[in-house]
């Protein structure tokens, strides 16, 4: 499955840079750590800018060559007290002057999101003395119409730091065609929802299962036992020979077209046994081909503790 979203800019060459890129989500998915790259890659970066701004400060991108802001990045979010009420009208009023705006939307799963809070006890914008997961929920809520304005939505459950800011860096750098193509296998179990970001999804729930396996149902698709049993079976290597065959044929195409991230979901039903094994499979034999590619397993450490 090919997922694409409404395209604001195209993701071909340096010239399609977006004037501004409007940095929002939920609080906690990391817009602090996406604001930083973004400043690595020379954008004036505003944090917490008033929507009722929004227009001004465009005018001010848009005479980039007296001001010296030539790209700019922003943060609004629910901070911003009329925020979910004008944002989709304020970003209408400035893509219908021409400029070029791109709108990131950071995400990630409630536990996630506890899990951050938690670290670094700061209090939650939405918090209204009801818990933290309330307000989670809450604020998610509350920032599903926006999310569907976004022209790329990130979960940024699996990434850390410097895996985000490499994200952003390769994916808005304007001499990003230079060096290989990144691919992210991501495993992942539909129990638990699919990714919001994928290019490609390949579903594995047709292959033989480990679960069903009483000596392999609490290991996971890294151990040689569970890797020993799934390669034993015909489907598993016929599945992995198609889709390396049509990933092949696939990512030298991305790439011409000015890709330079591409990320593979690779769904069983629980994100343990088989996701894993073939995202692992597929990483190994994509490194092989030339790609920089690597496997990451949303989740395996939920199906850990379901067990």
């Amino acid at each position: 499955m090919v997922r694409r979203k409404r395209k604001a800019v195209s993701s071909g060459s340096a010239a399609a840079i977006p004037d501004i890129v409007i940095i929002t989500g939920l609080s906690g998915s990391g817009m602090s750590s996406a604001t930083n790259a973004f400043e690595d890659l020379g954008y004036f970066c505003v944090d917490n800018l008033p929507i009722t701004m929004l227009q001004t400060f465009a005018r001010l991108v848009d005479a980039g060559e007296k001001m010296g802001i030539q790209q700019a990045a922003l943060v609004i979010d629910i901070r911003e007290g009329t925020f979910l009420k004008g944002f989709e009208r304020q970003l209408r009023a400035v893509r219908e002057t021409g400029r070029s705006v791109y709108v990131i939307f950071l995400e990630a799963s409630d536990e996630v999101l506890q899990h951050r809070f938690s670290e670094t006890r700061r209090p939650h914008p939405a918090d209204d003395d009801e818990g933290l997961l309330k307000a989670i929920r809450k604020e998610r809520r509350a920032m599903s119409r926006i999310r569907k304005t976004a022209d790329q939505i990130i979960d940024t459950s699996d990434h850390t730091v410097h895996t985000l800011r490499s994200l952003l860096l390769e994916r808005f750098s304007p001499d990003r065609r230079g060096g290989p193509m990144r691919v992210q296998v991501l495993s992942f179990g539909h129990k638990y929802g699919t990714p919001g970001e994928l290019e490609l999804l390949f579903d594995v729930r047709h292959l033989p299962n480990p679960h069903f396996v009483p000596e392999l149902k609490r290991l996971s698709g890294h151990d040689n036992r569970v890797v020993k049993y799934l390669n034993e079976q015909p489907e598993v290597k016929e599945t992995l020979r198609r889709f390396s065959d049509l990933l092949d044929y696939l990512l030298p195409l991305y790439k011409r077209e000015g890709k330079s991230y591409v990320t593979v979901g690779i769904g069983c039903t629980g994100g343990r046994h088989r996701s894993v094994m073939v995202a692992n499979a597929l990483a190994r034999r994509l490194r092989k081909a030339g790609f920089d590619a690597q496997a990451v397993h949303r989740d395996i450490r939920q199906a850990n503790r379901s067990q």
